[in-house]
């Protein structure tokens, strides 16, 4: 897959407290009318949607601005319910920034995005990291996700390459959403891994019994 065979204008899922990142897989239960719409339009052209973080609440319409920067995700998996839900796996492929929104007869929003910033996502070249580089990093994440009762299978995730494995620890991560989104909008792995080190300085004292990660 090549950037110029990408999508110049998406429906987009504003979906909270969710974020997904290149080379990243996760499920999705859909129910809403407008998203069930947007999957039956997704799955009859490129099975494509973007999922992008909400901003906030404009005053005068209720409708939840945007983050500049989401995720392209394809549908891999496809399941109706006999309730009428759609369950649905979806692979994120590239990063993009919101241009602007486009007015359009459906329920759900649609918006025109640029790749240029993320030029790098779809490539398969590996960058000049280790896993030993993040040894520490790896150390203060794997008891960050204990003490707030996430289990993570990290044997498995030393499997995958390490741009997967940083992708999915920094999706799975407990910190808050601006966080991820911090991570989201990073540049490239190096930058990601250093704005986690960042990030996990601030979860230094833990905030339930007030002790240092060891």
């Amino acid at each position: 897959m090549k950037i110029e065979d990408l999508p110049k204008i998406i429906p987009v899922f504003p979906l909270s407290n969710f974020i997904i990142f290149p080379k990243t897989s996760v499920p999705l239960n859909i129910f809403e009318p407008r998203y069930i719409d947007m999957i039956n339009d997704s799955m009859k052209s490129n099975k494509i949607i973007g999922m992008i973080q909400p901003q906030s609440l404009n005053d005068d319409k209720n409708i939840p601005k945007l983050h500049d920067v989401g995720c392209l995700g394809k549908i891999t998996s496809f399941t109706e319910t006999e309730d009428g839900r759609y369950l649905i796996e979806l692979k994120g492929i590239q990063r993009f920034t919101k241009i602007r929104e486009i007015k359009t007869d459906k329920k759900y929003r649609t918006i025109q995005i640029d790749y240029k910033d993320f030029s790098n996502d779809l490539n398969d070249t590996e960058e000049e990291l280790k896993f030993s580089d993040l040894e520490l990093i790896f150390k203060d994440l794997k008891s960050l996700f204990e003490r707030k009762g996430f289990i993570i299978n990290w044997k498995a995730l030393q499997k995958q390459s390490l741009d997967e494995t940083i992708n999915a620890l920094a999706m799975a991560s407990p910190f808050s959403l601006e966080e991820k989104q911090v991570l989201l909008e990073a540049k490239n792995l190096n930058v990601r891994k250093n704005k986690i080190a960042e990030i996990l300085k601030t979860y230094t004292h833990d905030i339930f019994n007030n002790t240092t990660i060891q």
